[in-house]
């Protein structure tokens, strides 16, 4: 019998930051988990970033991170970024599918550190094997679009029966993001499990796309973030100002 993609391996990434701008916040820790099955011991990679400039107050009431901490204990952005990138290209060469909730966001704040720190890339770090990225916000939207109510990693949690490993932590919220897409998959398993991790990454570009036309209104309740536009999982690049 053939296993379920949300019954096997995945991995899962996250990151804590000094804001909520991925053009011009920086990363100050991140984290890659990987579970090759349910219920076995995950494989967590931490890192600790010293971003090289202030981390305002308001960042580390979230995370905890402080910049004397992170200028004590934290490494420059530059190999860090590239370490990061290169795990990630790993998971890709191997064919896991990587959770990432609210993709757009940590994947183009990676981009955007590389291009700063690396005159570099994501897409070209990862080279002619792409990501299979699966987020459990996208999924969520499209599969239970009609439920009410926010949708941020804690109401997933609440909502899918997941107790999460701890709140702003980057390896704790990449774990409970793993869980929580295996506990998706199970909950809608008639309308998923034909799909192949591939498939699911293509359907979930259109879907995102879709629900960033939906009615500002909806933004406006609270239900999800601030409209990032359509571009899913990575956001292109803005032109240089002359």
């Amino acid at each position: 019998m053939t296993t379920s993609w949300y019954e096997g391996p995945l991995a899962a990434f996250d990151t804590e930051t000094t804001g909520a701008d991925a053009e011009t916040d920086r990363i100050v820790s991140a984290s890659v988990v990987i579970q090759d099955a349910p219920g076995l011991r995950p494989r967590v990679t931490r890192w600790l970033v010293n971003p090289g400039v202030p981390v305002p107050a308001e960042a580390t009431a979230v995370h905890g991170l402080t910049e004397e901490h992170l200028q004590r204990n934290g490494r420059w952005p530059a190999p860090v970024m590239a370490e990061v990138a290169c795990e990630l290209e790993t998971q890709a060469a191997a064919g896991r599918p990587l959770v990432v909730m609210n993709a757009p966001f940590d994947l183009t704040l990676l981009d955007r550190e590389l291009r700063r720190h690396r005159a570099s890339s994501l897409a070209a770090r990862l080279g002619p094997v792409p990501l299979l990225v699966l987020d459990p916000h996208v999924l969520d939207r499209h599969l239970d679009r009609y439920r009410k109510g926010r949708r941020a990693l804690s109401d997933l949690c609440a909502h899918y029966g997941v107790v999460p490993e701890g709140a702003h932590d980057a390896a704790a919220d990449a774990l409970t993001s793993l869980e929580v897409v295996r506990a998706l998959g199970r909950r809608f398993a008639s309308r998923l499990e034909r799909l192949t991790p591939a498939e699911l990454h293509g359907q979930q570009a259109l879907w995102h796309a879709a629900q960033t036309r939906g009615p500002q209104t909806w933004f406006a309740r609270g239900t999800g973030p601030a409209s990032s536009g359509p571009h899913w999982p990575l956001r292109p690049a803005l032109p240089a100002v002359a």
